[in-house]
């Protein structure tokens, strides 16, 4: 019997979160360093099942079942993909970088880490889960902590706004998906939740078309599509720095991965249907979040709308439907979330020194924060689609596989948000980097500390790391695209 690798990762952050739940208020070191430990733990599991991920075998690996309700048929039942092995590794990479940054969180950091970890757990449920029904019980776990985490710990001026429309948004949207779910459930006339069963069990056309764009929008929210963006950028801006790094580093890819895993894969000719509206969407999302971005003055409205436009990229690779497409869009998932998580960490590491996100306020961080800095152009190389970063081996496929679809000009259309993503990030790091640092700042800018150092490092090593050598990363979504592709009859 093999090692249950995903049982293991997907409820290490849960165990983790009840342990420190035991702590008194006071351990604040013993909580941390229990944080820590976790993290890592998980990060080094995730990593191996990545690594030991047989790519020329492709299909479901490192797979589990344990029937919980067989009379409805209800399974714990994990397994990886090529699709689906890059975000558990995601997971593992922003929930060790995210406890690192909030190290020096001193409101109730047992609280705080509990609820970080019960997110985390229900985040590495949804990638790893092969049952429908369990897929919907993680990802309304994942969804919950984030309201408390918002409402508790956000920028008090907006966090009690910003928790409930972001729960208000994701909980319609689950909800209309699940809807979508339990009529495939009873159509199917299988009596399973079991994915791989319901892949086979041959809806007919119009049940496909009328089903698809319900059960794909309801996920697709989470993943910030238009018009049902706007709790996104509210959201990313009140959350603290760690929950900024998962919500808009591993929760939007939530959104798409279950979009794709139960939309597109389960409904393949209701998607073959809608695939020309879905671009269109994706297509606003593309370019009107980088023009929203590009006016923004705080530093952190410019990430959230940055990362509408950018999720905008991985919905238009899903829609395509051909392999380029959706390569990149699986390439795209990775990149983003960590750009995002890297990005989010700057902003919170010069919002915890400076205490102002207005952009034309700041200046000259350069000097007090060379890290950060470094930090920041790496995340803008990336966020432009620079060769040589993991932006450009995930957005070059995306927009070829625009091209060579019927919708060819959505191409041209998509590749301004490219010219406007590079003026607003070099402008961004111009503004708050370089020139004139304002007087009152001059020497009362302490430096990051060596944890601060780390996560920077690591989520910079592994922009740069695709970027230079894209065989780390591109056949393992290449052997999970085959099979979609499968499903959709080659189309």
């Amino acid at each position: 019997m093999q090692f249950p690798f995903l049982s293991v990762i997907v409820f290490t952050p849960l165990a983790a979160a009840l342990i420190i739940l035991v702590y008194k208020p006071e351990w604040k070191k013993a909580i941390r360093w229990t944080a820590l430990a976790a993290g890592l733990f998980a990060l080094m599991l995730s990593a191996w099942v990545y690594i030991s991920y047989d790519k020329s075998a492709a299909g479901y690996q490192f797979v589990e079942k344990y029937d919980w309700m067989p009379m409805l048929g209800i399974s714990l039942h994990f397994g990886v993909d090529g699709m689906s092995a890059p975000l558990v590794l995601l997971t593992g990479v922003v929930m060790v970088t995210g406890v690192m940054i909030s190290w020096g969180v001193e409101d109730r950091p047992r609280e705080f880490f509990a609820f970080l970890f019960i997110l985390a757990s229900g985040v590495f449920g949804v990638f790893a889960s092969l049952d429908l029904f369990m897929l919907f019980f993680f990802y309304e776990i994942a969804v919950f902590p984030m309201y408390l985490l918002i409402a508790i710990w956000g920028w008090i001026k907006t966090r009690e706004y910003a928790a409930m429309k972001l729960t208000l948004y994701l909980f319609v949207g689950s909800v209309i998906s699940l809807i979508g779910a339990l009529v495939m459930y009873f159509t199917s006339g299988q009596h399973t939740f079991n994915m791989l069963a319901l892949e086979t069990a041959k809806f007919t056309p119009e049940f496909q078309k009328t089903w698809f764009l319900p059960v794909f929008l309801g996920f697709a929210i989470l993943g910030g599509i238009f018009p049902f963006h706007n709790w996104s950028p509210d959201g990313h801006v009140a959350a603290p720095t760690a929950v900024s790094m998962f919500h808009a580093g591993v929760l939007m890819k939530l959104g798409a991965f279950a979009a794709l895993r139960v939309g597109i894969m389960l409904l393949p000719e209701g998607a073959k249907f809608w695939a020309p509206l879905i671009m269109g969407l994706a297509l606003v999302n593309i370019v009107y979040g980088a023009f929203i971005a590009s006016v923004q003055t705080d530093f952190k409205y410019v990430i959230g709308f940055s990362s509408v436009s950018h999720m905008g990229l991985v919905a238009m690779g899903f829609a395509t439907l051909n392999a380029d497409g959706m390569i990149g869009a699986g390439v795209q998932m990775f990149s983003h979330g960590v750009m995002t998580a890297l990005f989010f960490a700057v902003v919170g590491m010069v919002y915890d020194r400076a205490h102002t996100r207005d952009i034309p306020k700041l200046g000259g961080m350069i000097k007090p924060l060379p890290l950060a800095g470094i930090g920041l152009i790496v995340g803008s190389l990336v966020s432009m689609g620079m060769p040589g970063f993991s932006g450009f081996v995930a957005e070059f496929p995306i927009f070829r596989g625009i091209w060579s679809t019927h919708l060819w000009w959505m191409a041209i259309v998509g590749a301004i948000s490219i010219v406007v993503t590079a003026a607003y990030v070099l402008r961004v790091v111009l503004k708050v980097f370089f020139g004139k640092m304002p007087e009152e700042f001059e020497h009362h800018i302490p430096p990051i500390n060596w944890l601060d150092k780390t996560a920077l490092i690591l989520l910079m090593a592994f922009m740069i790391g695709i970027g230079l050598f894209p065989a780390l990363m591109v056949p393992w979504v290449e052997s999970g695209v085959q099979h979609i592709l499968a499903l959709l009859g080659g189309a």
